[in-house]
Parts: structure tokens; sequence; C-alpha cells
């Protein structure tokens, strides 16, 4: 690093905002966001980093940065500044399908909808239609690329508190949790009016746009009018939009993101692959056969992430197509809602050769790159054998340096999915 990056980084102020690294030429090559810049910025040079990171740093020359209000704001900017500058390594290859993009659906009461790149090019097609129930959503504005799911995912918890939005795939038949929790207007209840919810979908769009001052000015001459026609719950309503827009607390949003990007060499791989989903399939002669998923996020476990798959379509003990029903269940979901089940960026299986190769036809089915490791030998421990690519050096590297916390994952989907086959069998005894 040379002495006037180094000085530079060193008037870097810890707040949030966007950093543009340049070459030698002046050209944009990276793009990143952070909760505090300075500490963001400086970990690209006081610590290892993998080959593409390296060569990334090998390159830079000089680097400026723009400071937002808040780190969901810096989220929206650095996706601008992605889509406007296209840089190199942000923008790896020309078909890279692993940014998230947010989209609107084109109905009378718009759904927020995440979407990945393979989706996208789809959309500029003009041929991507959601499906549910021999329905379908057309794609209407579009936001991004965003590099981070679990930032776009936290900011829209954030924000709908703010504009409630309705992401269901069809109208339930009541006000469902998300009405409960301020979070829905409850469109198919009828308990909020098109032209207010209309209005709460514009502010979103104007807030992925970059235009938050635009939509607090709206706000506030609305309330002005509000306030003259004497209408104060109106007026009330929108002075707490305009505070909350205003004080928004996402003072943690990036932490886990900035945690999960920064690659802290084989010393400490800890973090590389920030969500690992664990599977695993219980059954005795293939009677009340179970799949589990398991969810740790940072190398913790997160039980409120956990899913339970029922068995539905194979008839006998075949632990392998019950595998592939449960992945492809669960992969499906993350293609159509990856709002409510994102993408993980690690999946182990508790099986050898013959389940990685089901989960990643699986995998190639949907069009997903995820990396896979399966745990040979089972839950006995005696033979333990990790399968996977071995080209992937990064993956290597992690297995190499998390052993223990990839067979806390194998026990803990094993345990869930006995528990859950357990709970089956008891039920069916009863009947």
């Amino acid at each position: 690093m040379s002495l006037n990056i180094k000085n530079k980084i060193k008037s870097f102020p810890k707040t949030p905002g966007v950093y543009l690294m340049k070459n030698k030429n002046g050209e944009i090559i990276y793009v990143g966001k952070a909760g505090s810049l300075k500490n963001r910025v400086a970990s690209y040079f006081n610590r290892p980093h993998d080959i593409r990171i390296e060569k990334m740093v090998s390159e830079i020359s000089d680097i400026d940065y723009q400071m937002t209000p808040t780190v969901i704001e810096a989220l929206v900017l650095e996706a601008n500044l992605i889509k406007k500058y296209l840089p190199k390594y942000n923008i790896r290859e020309k078909d890279d399908k692993s940014f998230l993009y947010l989209g609107f659906s084109k109905e009378v009461f718009s759904r927020v909808i995440m979407l990945r790149g393979h989706e996208v090019e789809e959309v500029k097609n003009e041929k991507l239609k959601v499906k549910s129930d021999n329905q379908k959503y057309k794609i209407g504005k579009l936001f991004g690329p965003y590099t981070s799911a679990g930032a776009l995912r936290t900011a829209l918890d954030i924000l709908r508190k703010i504009f409630p939005f309705r992401d269901c795939l069809v109208f339930p038949k009541r006000p469902c949790l998300q009405y409960q929790l301020g979070h829905c207007g409850a469109p198919c209840a009828n308990l909020i009016s098109q032209k207010e919810y209309t209005k709460n979908i514009n502010n979103l769009k104007l807030f992925f746009a970059g235009k938050k001052e635009k939509i607090i000015k709206k706000l506030s001459k609305e309330m002005t009018i509000a306030s003259k026609k004497q209408d104060f719950e109106t007026a009330g309503k929108i002075r707490n939009q305009i505070f909350a827009l205003n004080h928004i607390r996402d003072v943690a949003m990036l932490r886990k993101e900035e945690e999960k990007n920064i690659d802290y060499g084989r010393a400490g791989a800890k973090n590389i692959f920030y969500r690992i989903e664990g599977y695993d399939i219980s059954n005795i002669s293939g009677t009340s056969a179970t799949g589990s998923m398991v969810v740790f996020l940072n190398g913790e476990p997160d039980k409120n992430e956990y899913r339970k798959f029922r068995i539905k379509t194979v008839v006998g003990p075949n632990d392998t197509a019950m595998l592939r029903e449960v992945l492809s269940r669960r992969l499906e979901r993350a293609v159509r809602d990856s709002y409510n089940w994102p993408a993980p960026d690690l999946i182990l299986i508790d099986g050898g050769k013959g389940q990685v190769n089901v989960a990643e036809e699986i995998l190639k089915q949907y069009k997903l790159n995820i990396p896979l490791v399966g745990v040979a030998k089972g839950y006995d421990r005696k033979q333990d054998r990790f399968v996977y690519d071995e080209k992937n050096i990064k993956l290597a590297d992690f297995i190499a340096n998390n052993k223990n916390l990839l067979l806390k994952v194998r026990d803990e989907a094993h345990r869930f999915a006995v528990g859950y086959h357990k709970f089956l069998r008891k039920k069916s005894l009863l009947k």
C-alpha cells in the first residue's frame, strides 16, 4: 500500500457510506458499502485475503468515499453506483447470477420481490412471470444489483415498518401476522385503500432510487395539507413516517455482512460462508420419512430459520430420492421467494458422493451456484470424510479450518430430523 493511500485512509470517517476504489487510470474498479468507512477500507490492507481480493488491492491507486446518513442508504447508493460504473471487481462476469435485484410486481397491490440475476435477464426479455396457483404476475420496476442478500432483506424489514407492503404470493383469506406486526396494510381485507397502498410503494421506489429527501419533502407537504383540513389522524401518521425516515436505526445492519465479506485468511476463515444450511433424512424402512434443514449464521445456530420437510413423493427406503425432494422444495422457494427463503452460502449434507451428486443436479436445475459439502459415514463420527469439489481452494481452506463447525451442523441436522421423525411416528401410532 502506498503512503498516500495509507494516510488517506487515516482521514476516513467512522460513519456509514460507500467507498470507490480506482486504478492508476482513474477507473473505478470496485464499489463497496460500509457501516464504518475507515474500518472497512483499512481491512483490505491489514490482513490476508484470497487471491481475487489480493489482485484487486494490488491495482488500487486511489480510494474515494461518499458518506450517507444511514447504512441502508449506503446499501442503496452502492447498488446505484455499481449499476452506473459496472466496476470489474463487482461485475466479475457479464452473466453473473449471484447478485440480487429488487422488483415490484405489476399488480393492483404491488408485491415486493427479491430476484436473482438469471431471473432479471428473463425480465429484460419480457419473459419473467411469477407463478402461483395458476396465476401469473409480471415484474415492473427493478432496482439493483445488490451484493448482499442479508443487508437487502434487513433494509426491507426496516422500511416496511414505515411503508407497509405485502409480500404474499396470493391474498390470504384473512389478515395475516404481517398485518398484526404493522408490516402490511392488509389489502386482502380492504383495510387499506389502493391509493394509500400505492403511495407506500411509490415511496419505497423513491427510497431505492436514492431520493429519501424527496420523500420527506413530499410527506411534509401532505402533512401540512392534512393539518389544514383538521385531519389530525392522517397528519400524525405522516409525522411518524417522517420521524422514522430521519431516525432509521440500522447501526448493526452491516456488521454481520462486513464480517462475512472480509476474508480473514487461513488462520480464521470462519466467516467466509455466513449462512450454512445442513440437511439430513430420517426414516425407518421408508415410514414416517422426514427431512430437516438447520441454519447456522456466522457459526451459530439460528433455530428460527430451521425447517422441517415431510416426505411426500417417495415410497419405501430411498434416502437419496428423499434428499432430492427436500432440496428441490427448498431451492425452488429460494428462487421463487428469496425474501423469506434466502439462499445459503454453503450447503452441508449428511451423506457421501451419491447425495452430493443429487444436490449438484438440483442446484444446476435452479441455476444456483452454491458450494456443497457432504459428510460421509454418518453420525457415528468413526470415519467422517468430507466430500466436496477439491478444486475449490476457498472451500478447501474453509473445511480445513472449520471441521468442528461443519460436524456440529451435521449433528444438529441429524438431531432435528430424528426429533421430527419420532413425532410423526408417534402421531401415526395414535391414529
